[in-house]
């Protein structure tokens, strides 16, 4: 009956891994991904001191630079750009706005110490009077004739195929997934479904004020030129606040933007998981820390070494980066 039990033991210890290997495929089988499967196995092990239930399994993701590319420009701001030469003709007054003066310089260092509040802001100007089925539409026509100006392929391609695969490993373990961005909400629901499995509810971004209109007979939600909440930085656990209610037990970012939502999931009582993905791969992505104008990763690296957070090195931990491999 022992060596029975031993065999049932050995066997169910070799299915945890063989599951983790099969899910993570594109995983190195280094300290990051070890400490990411050891996590959660031990929350969802009902024998462990560290068991969490399924309904506070909550993981929240950065989408730009931690589940898609981010450089040269964030890609939202790609759009912003093609949106606003399309209607700058009706809004004269943008010839004096330093926000729409750089993005059409492609400035990458003026955006970068303006911020994302007056981008943002912009592109509410530049959609106002839209109603949030147009925006959306405007949206996928975009994405599916944008393309990346040095990979030369649409913009959704560009998502990373490690973290698709985590996002499937933690849901087939009874985690809830969310992105908690700073990019525009309605920006990301249009296509986060299909790029990662994470409905249009568990999307948290930026959010433009909106409005309640009657237009031809039927209820709209028309987009003002205001913005109503920035989700970014200190905003992130805010907004994770406002729309999960419950602290996440695990988070994952790429720069200092996301420092205070991975502070905040990594204080609490059990088990508790924060990630950094650090780009420093410049042959099959980009490589860029803590003097980049776009993802800037400085004070949150400094915290990860203090607090032993875990950093992915996609040079060292990523068998490959996108979906696609170079050269298709």
């Amino acid at each position: 009956m022992i060596r029975l039990l031993l065999g049932v033991s050995c066997l169910a210890a070799a299915s945890i891994a063989v599951s983790a290997e099969n899910a993570l495929p594109s995983w190195q089988d280094g300290a990051a991904k070890q400490a990411i499967v050891a996590f959660v196995e031990d929350v969802t092990d009902e024998e462990s001191k560290s068991f969490v239930p399924a309904a506070e399994r909550i993981a929240v993701f950065d989408n730009d630079g931690t589940l898609w590319s981010e450089q040269p420009i964030y890609f939202q701001v790609a759009f912003m750009l093609d949106r606003l030469k399309a209607v700058a003709p009706e809004h004269p007054e943008w010839k004096d706005n330093p926000a729409y003066q750089a993005l059409v310089a492609r400035d990458e260092a003026q955006l970068a110490k303006l911020g994302m509040k007056p981008v943002l802001e912009l592109l509410a100007v530049a959609n106002s009077g839209m109603t949030t089925d147009e925006y959306g539409a405007a949206l996928k026509t975009w994405l599916k004739t944008a393309v990346h100006p040095r990979f030369r392929r649409p913009y959704t391609d560009l998502v990373y195929k490690p973290m698709q695969e985590l996002l499937a490993y933690l849901r087939e373990h009874g985690f809830q997934t969310w992105i908690v961005s700073g990019g525009g909400i309605e920006f990301m629901r249009a296509w986060t479904e299909d790029a990662y499995g994470i409905p249009p509810q568990q999307v948290v971004g930026s959010i433009a004020e909106t409005k309640f209109e009657l237009q031809g007979g039927g209820p709209v939600l028309v987009r003002e030129p205001n913005v109503a909440f920035v989700d970014d930085g200190a905003g992130k656990p805010v907004g994770i606040y406002r729309a999960i209610g419950r602290r996440p037990i695990a988070a994952f970012g790429n720069s200092d933007g996301d420092l205070q939502m991975l502070q905040y999931a990594a204080v609490g009582e059990g088990s508790r998981l924060a990630v950094l993905i650090h780009h420093d791969d410049m042959e099959r992505e980009y490589a860029y820390d803590r003097d980049s104008r776009i993802g800037r990763l400085d004070k949150a690296l400094d915290e990860a070494k203090a607090r032993k957070w875990v950093v992915v090195s996609m040079k060292d931990d990523w068998k490959r980066i996108y979906p696609w491999e170079p050269g298709q």
